[in-house]
């Protein structure tokens, strides 16, 4: 990646005032880090150098890096950075630096984003033959045909183009599928940020334009494509059921979402159904979900109802569990039967055995008496006598009610 980077380190003579107009340059190393190549890192401004990147001009090329203020850019923007790759294309642009205090005529070069060379959000470099990284031959179709205003598309699994140390290409990454009027961000790893709306009659369709009318805003963020058996150059429309982690933040929309499960026993009235609601709504979807504080509370809140929802368990572990509410149904939306106060019921229940013990006691006192008599009297009153012993075993330890 890096050739020669401590050879070529040098002072170079303050010649700021040389520098003017805007070029396009190739990126021959990005500082992203004070372990790669520490001695450049430091010798650049190390933690703010980060971002920086050393370039050759493509009107002068370099077949090696010179480490040199001539060869050095800062990014443009301080909040919005995409960090380009080996042999990616960047604009290069003189502007004022923190000197602007002494001379207002010394300058550094900043980097605009990488330009846009073969519109793919994956990556857009191209090799250089000037430093040996010649096109390999099972490519240089492709190459050929971008050329002459086709896309590009490379299918034998790698350009072989050097990207960096670590950046893995990846062929199968496509572009997001546009409509009129979006807005959006892409990785280079299939992530996108769409500003969108619905569009009704579109010659491409996508799932979340069934409702409403055209104009009506949606957002969605996803963290990963999915495999739709296309071509890789072919853009792609998401699909909720299908890509990783999302969020859709909606207006009008209705969204084709399969659920897990969707069972509504508990309701007389079964909510509209999770593929059919077309209005306002949040929806995240992803193969786990975890929702922590690490201060204060989750509080969830509803106008209407909170509907917990599994193919398996709802478990709930806590110390203490409180459920509020002015009727709870236990088993069945429809259950009627009353559930017995404990306490209450125990304290009468205690007399009542009590009242139990003393009969059978007395008894066999009463005259005439048969045997009979005896035996159930003496065994009705150790019934009672046990059951008054382990009173308190009736009662759950955890489960309270009023």
């Amino acid at each position: 990646m890096v050739r020669n980077s401590l050879a070529s380190l040098q002072s170079t003579p303050n010649i700021q005032s040389s520098k003017s107009g805007i070029f396009g340059a190739r990126v021959r190393y990005t500082i992203l880090d004070d372990k790669t190549e520490p001695t450049i890192f430091k010798e650049f401004g190390e933690w703010s150098s980060i971002g920086s990147l050393f370039f050759t001009k493509l009107n002068n090329p370099n077949p090696d890096v010179n480490f040199s203020t001539d060869t050095f850019a800062k990014p443009l923007f301080p909040n919005n950075k995409i960090f380009p790759l080996e042999n990616e294309i960047v604009y290069i642009l003189p502007l004022p630096n923190n000197n602007i205090q002494g001379d207002v005529n010394d300058v550094s070069y900043y980097y605009f984003q990488p330009v846009n060379i073969w519109n793919s959000v994956h990556h857009n470099a191209i090799p250089d033959p000037i430093n040996g990284e010649s096109i390999p031959p099972s490519q240089q179709q492709d190459y050929e045909q971008t050329e002459a205003g086709a896309a590009r598309r490379v299918t034998d699994g790698g350009t072989e183009i050097n990207l960096g140390s670590t950046f893995t290409e990846k062929l199968d990454i496509k572009n997001l599928q546009p409509f009129e009027g979006d807005v959006f961000y892409e990785g280079r790893w299939g992530q996108s940020l769409r500003f969108g709306s619905t569009v009704n009659n579109s010659p491409i369709l996508n799932p979340w334009s069934r409702t409403g009318e055209n104009g009506d805003p949606i957002t969605i963020l996803r963290n990963s494509q999915y495999s739709d058996d296309k071509d890789a150059w072919i853009p792609q429309v998401e699909d909720i059921n299908k890509e990783g982690s999302a969020l859709y933040m909606t207006s009008t929309q209705a969204i084709p979402i399969e659920v897990s499960s969707k069972s509504y026993k508990s309701y007389s009235q079964s909510p509209i159904s999770t593929d059919k609601f077309a209005g306002e709504q949040i929806i995240l979807n992803s193969g786990r979900l975890l929702f922590n504080t690490k201060k204060d509370s989750i509080l969830m809140s509803s106008r209407h109802s909170i509907n917990l929802n599994a193919v398996t368990d709802v478990n709930i572990d806590a110390p203490r569990t409180v459920i509020q509410s002015q009727t709870v149904k236990l088993g069945d939306r429809d259950a009627f039967e009353s559930v017995i106060l404990g306490d209450k019921f125990f304290e009468d229940f205690k007399l009542l055995l009590g009242q139990l013990m003393s009969l059978g006691e007395s008894l066999p006192s009463i005259t005439p008496v048969n045997a009979g008599v005896i035996i159930s009297s003496t065994a009705m009153s150790q019934i009672a006598m046990k059951m008054m012993n382990s009173i308190e075993a009736y009662k759950s330890k955890t489960t309270k009610t009023k």
